[in-house]
């Protein structure tokens, strides 16, 4: 896109975007199937191993006070930036289209996590995820960059989410399990996703984002959301009145109550402030 056309798409867009909208959806990315990742196996009972991915999480994943989980990335040894690496490499190798789905859908999930706490790493220390640069073009950052090798196919952390997980499991609670290690972020897990109780697990994440300030936040009787329910708004019901029936299905009573008196949302907030924890 030219610079000229550029500005003429923001400029149309500026007419055009209701109150809940704003020019960064128009450069979030869809959610566009790969054909090529629906293969999985239903009667499969093989179990991919997090436990490196465990032990890296148990050392270096802080909660706080505040409910922002932190990650201690200045404190990471050489070790154990090895043992991510062979985390990773264990995944690489791992035949993912021979999985069932609920396996499938732990595997994408720890893999965009645990490459996305690596390109921090690689480029440490940052303030923003948005400050690494692999690649140029709109949206920048890191996650149109070719990360990893899977069955032959080299994968990028914006193929993961948006051509794999969101595409494939239709679940709005994708984005409350993937993390861009940043504050305004749903939390990175404190365990590795699994295919046991994954339901559950899904729906204590989404509660957790929804009744946190990240998620909605109350001012004056005015109630604003956290921009992903703006980015990708067609997850969520494709519409405003989606937005807020998502978001009541996983808020607390005072929650909905808070979010109810507002009658509607009247913007949107996000933190890129790197996640990071104090060694």
């Amino acid at each position: 896109m030219t610079r000229l056309l550029r500005l003429a798409v923001i400029a149309v867009a500026l007419m055009i975007l209701p109150a809940f909208g704003s020019i960064e959806r128009l450069f979030a990315p869809d959610a566009n199937l790969w054909p090529r990742w629906e293969a999985h196996n239903p009667a499969s009972t093989s179990r991919v191993n997090h436990g490196a991915w465990a032990g890296l999480l148990d050392r270096y994943r802080r909660d706080t006070a505040s409910g922002v989980a932190l990650f201690a990335y200045g404190a990471v040894t050489s070790e154990d930036r090895a043992q991510l690496e062979r985390y990773l490499s264990q995944l690489a190798g791992t035949p993912v289209s021979t999985l069932n789905r609920d396996e499938q859908f732990a595997y994408w999930v720890n893999l965009y996590n645990a490459l996305t706490i690596k390109v921090i790493l690689d480029h440490y220390p940052v303030e923003s995820i948005r400050d690494i640069r692999l690649t140029g073009g709109i949206g920048s950052g890191p996650w149109n960059a070719k990360l990893i090798r899977v069955e032959g196919t080299e994968l990028s952390l914006n193929d993961i989410e948006h051509r794999i997980l969101r595409p494939i499991w239709n679940d709005p609670r994708v984005h409350y399990a993937v993390n861009c290690a940043s504050i305004g972020c749903p939390n990175l897990a404190p365990e590795p996703w699994t295919a046991r109780g994954l339901d559950r697990a899904l729906d204590t994440a989404a509660r957790a984002y929804v009744n946190d300030a990240r998620g909605i936040r109350f001012s004056n009787g005015r109630a604003s959301a956290s921009r992903i329910y703006d980015w990708f708004v067609d997850d969520f019901g494709g519409n405003e009145a989606g937005v807020i029936a998502h978001l009541e299905r996983y808020a607390s009573p005072q929650t909905a109550a808070r979010l109810d008196a507002a009658g509607g949302l009247s913007g949107q907030h996000y933190d890129w402030s790197l996640n990071e924890a104090a060694r």
